[in-house]
């Protein structure tokens, strides 16, 4: 006799898809946002198993919780706990500072990857994304999730904030000119179960 295990899957949930605010900050939300970088240093981007320009070629600022930072942090985890609505994901803590990225013309860019991995990225769960500049300032650089099914492009608008399970293929694909600018924060908790 073969039997199978018994549980009451939500079959309601779609852990494949992403969350999207269009109007997440405002231009002047933006601005601060940008006059804030300011204070931080720049470091060049890498990724758990190194460095190469192949995989990533962006340079990052990582934003301390401070007076200045709060208010960013305490909007980010509000899209949070809304987006996370959709996958019940069981969230509790923000391990990493938020970084803040750029991408320049000439190939600037971040191939396919996932945020979630060995050691120090183990907790990740949700991602999230703002768009802080507007789409008339760079050329490329466009946010690609990979639902499994479809390659879904996402909104580079201005202010724009994208949310999505860590564990989904995403890249920026090269940005041929300009400067594309964007902030990322990861929440997450215990290993999934």
């Amino acid at each position: 006799m073969h039997s199978r295990p018994i549980f009451n899957p939500d079959l309601e949930i779609d852990q494949t898809e992403y969350y999207w605010f269009e109007n997440g900050f405002s231009s002047n939300e933006v601005d601060t946002i940008l006059e804030t970088t300011k204070n931080y240093e720049f470091q060049q981007a890498t990724f758990i198993s190194g460095n190469s320009k192949d995989i990533r070629d962006s340079s990052i600022k990582w934003l301390t919780p401070d007076n200045n930072t709060t208010w960013i942090y305490d909007r980010l985890m509000n899209f949070v706990s809304e987006a996370n609505s959709l996958w019940k994901f069981d969230i509790h803590s923000v391990l990493d500072d938020i970084q803040y990225t750029e991408y320049r013309g000439g190939g600037g860019h971040y191939d396919w990857h996932i945020d979630i991995g060995p050691n120090s990225i183990s907790h990740r769960k949700i991602s999230v994304i703002v768009q802080l500049s507007n789409p008339s300032e760079y050329n490329g650089g466009i946010l690609e999730i990979n639902t499994g099914s479809n390659i879904k492009q996402t909104s580079n608008k201005k202010g724009a904030v994208i949310v999505f399970p860590s564990f989904l293929q995403h890249r920026v694909t090269p940005v041929s000119s300009g400067l594309r600018k964007s902030l990322v924060l990861w929440a997450g908790g215990g290993h999934y179960k």
